[in-house]
């Protein structure tokens, strides 16, 4: 059996601006026999502990099929699981100064470059330090369309991929740039170093997603069910050993890049998740959200903007080169 994650959001909740998670998880037969809160640490993203969960489930948080059942239940295969991640009581994200690659900017829309390491929004345990934090410190003014956690966040980057990403300003521009992401009419383009020599100069890699059921943190290509997803590739160089690829992202699942490209055999470097084996070192996966296109909210222009690869990544590139 494939265990597969549904996010639902709740109704009444999203009307107030304040969407609540709620995890949804199908017990794959690999899983049977193991605890309730082991299992859920082991699937939730972000930085939760394990203590935390216990607190979920004694709460009342937790439950499987259903009922609320104990943190050492022993979970059986095809049971549901089901996780309402509370909201903050209070809710205290802390303007930082933190400093901002600002590539564009104007009333509605702020496009910055975000440098590898950095977390895009506050979640459980990690409420500083990130994106968010440090544009409610320069623009005072963010969309309060994705709640009080995630204000003015329209889309994300995984924290160890650097690159473009923009976020919204008011709640108009929010629904705007939200319907083009989903219509597919915003313009992604990453560059990635990735292991191996490809046979094929471009190509297109069309596979859907879905949690990997031995490690449910990460997503794996299925042959039924999952999301679908569509990545399409240009080599621009080869190393032999390593190719610098352009991708550009048709669908935007979460990892969608990093497991692709592992499906096909070719794991970026770095990667510390879908790249685990030898080679060259980096820390973080070598990937760059380089170029990033929409139609602004107000005026109906067509933007484009694009980044250089970070330092770290044009110095493993000018090391390839030189080989």
């Amino acid at each position: 059996m494939t265990e597969e994650q549904t996010n639902v959001p709740d109704a009444s909740a999203e009307e107030n601006g304040n969407e609540e998670e709620i995890l949804q998880w199908n017990v794959a037969a690999e899983d049977n026999k193991q605890r309730l809160d082991k299992y859920v640490t082991e699937s939730i993203e972000g930085d939760v502990s394990r203590s935390q969960i216990q607190l979920w489930i004694e709460q009342g948080h937790v439950t499987v099929n259903g009922r609320t059942v104990k943190a050492n239940y022993k979970l059986s295969a095809g049971e549901q699981v089901e996780v309402r991640v509370p909201q903050p009581e209070s809710v205290d994200i802390v303007a930082e100064d933190i400093p901002l690659e600002i590539v564009y900017e104007d009333a509605d829309v702020i496009v910055v470059n975000k440098p590898r390491g950095m977390v895009v929004h506050p979640a459980v345990g990690h409420s500083s330090g990130t994106l968010v934090n440090a544009l409610m410190f320069h623009c005072k003014d963010l969309s309060g369309i994705n709640g009080e956690l995630r204000p003015g966040i329209v889309h994300r980057i995984d924290k160890d991929t650097s690159g473009l990403l923009m976020a919204a300003k008011n709640d108009k521009a929010h629904a705007s740039l939200s319907a083009q992401l989903k219509d597919h009419s915003v313009s992604r383009i990453y560059n990635a170093l990735v292991r191996g020599n490809i046979a094929h100069t471009h190509g297109t890699v069309e596979a859907n997603l879905a949690r990997d059921p031995h490690d449910r943190k990460m997503y794996t290509v299925v042959q039924a069910g999952g999301k679908h997803a569509i990545t399409h590739f240009n080599v621009l160089e080869r190393f032999g050993d390593y190719a610098l690829l352009e991708l550009k992202l048709e669908t935007g699942r979460t990892h969608q890049i990093r497991a692709h490209m592992k499906f096909i055999g070719h794991p970026l470097v770095g990667d510390p998740m879908y790249g685990r084996s030898g080679g060259i070192k980096m820390q973080g996966q070598a990937l760059h959200a380089a170029s990033l296109g929409f139609t602004h909210p107000t005026t109906g222009e067509r933007l484009e903007f694009s980044a250089p690869v970070p330092a770290d990544m044009e110095e493993l590139l000018t090391y390839l080169r030189s080989r």
